[in-house]
């Protein structure tokens, strides 16, 4: 009985025998850009779509199989983590609740909208991979600015210069409403939004740079899951379980890579991979357009 199920489940699988190994390897490269930088759903979107799958059902399933990869890297992030819970647990409601309405709006909006909204939505997401570094200056000078602000205060006061606490520390309401318009473009739209929060985390969360990567790397896992619940809930039969399924194990291999040895890979060999599968999925999803 037990043979039969499983020769029926393999009778429906929709993909040969290379595209699932093209979406295997694709998953296992989202698990390990994803870990280190970010937007690692602009490997595997171009490559579901190019594959077959409609651009909604790739969306929602992709981001569903991540859901393993972003648990993997938070797990392997939580020593960064230490010192900034309190702060983590004030983001996560404001994550979540914008995934549920981006994951609202990916399920109501007309299909339509959705492929016209793609390409604009990709186009932003490789503007941010491209301008990352960039953004990660930025950050860096804002973090020695309020390090060195910090000393001269205390050394105002006659003290002794001490490490800011953020979870002692007032952060401004501005972090927790970027946070979640964060959050509403990630529950529509997965790419990226890594890269996103990471410059919004950087800028305005009152912390070190790693603890705000840490802190990404949970809230990119809180808006895939909520959207996946709501997928479930309202969508069920729009899943690909199988691309669920493949993206699911191969992530979880890439973000244990990306955390173990994916920091010696070059940032601008990435970025190039990336910013290459993105315009696939752009020229593929304008095509359709045409």
């Amino acid at each position: 009985m037990l043979l039969e199920t499983f020769a029926d489940l393999a009778a429906d699988f929709p993909f040969e025998w290379w595209q699932a190994a093209l979406i295997l390897l694709a998953g296992v490269a989202a698990g390990l850009i994803n870990t280190i930088v970010g937007s690692g759903t602009l490997v595997t979107f171009p490559v579901l779509v190019t594959m077959g799958v409609p651009p909604v059902t790739a969306s929602m399933s992709n981001a569903m199989g991540l859901i393993a990869g972003n648990l993997t890297g938070a797990w392997h992030y939580r020593a960064e983590l230490r010192g900034v819970e309190r702060t983590l647990l004030k983001l996560i409601p404001c994550s979540a609740l914008g995934g549920v309405i981006g994951a609202w709006l990916l399920l109501h909006l007309p299909e339509e909208v959705f492929g016209y909204a793609a390409p604009a939505l990709i186009v932003v997401a490789l503007g941010f991979v491209v301008l990352q570094p960039r953004l990660q200056a930025v950050v860096r000078r804002r973090k020695d600015a309020q390090a060195e602000a910090a000393a001269a205060a205390a050394e105002a006061r006659g003290e002794r210069p001490r490490p800011i606490d953020p979870d002692r520390a007032a952060q401004p309401l501005s972090l927790y409403v970027l946070v979640f318009l964060a959050g509403i473009y990630g529950g529509y739209f997965v790419a990226a939004q890594g890269v996103l929060l990471l410059g919004i985390l950087g800028v305005f969360l009152l912390a070190s740079l790693q603890a705000a990567n840490a802190v990404k790397v949970v809230l990119v896992a809180a808006v895939n899951i909520v959207a996946a619940v709501s997928y479930i809930l309202f969508a069920f039969d729009r899943i690909d379980w199988w691309v669920v399924l493949l993206i699911a194990l191969s992530s979880t291999v890439g973000s244990w890579a990306g955390a173990k040895i994916g920091r010696r890979l070059s940032p601008v060999a990435l970025r190039t991979v990336i910013v290459v599968l993105g315009v696939v999925a752009l020229v593929s999803l304008v095509s359709r357009l045409v």
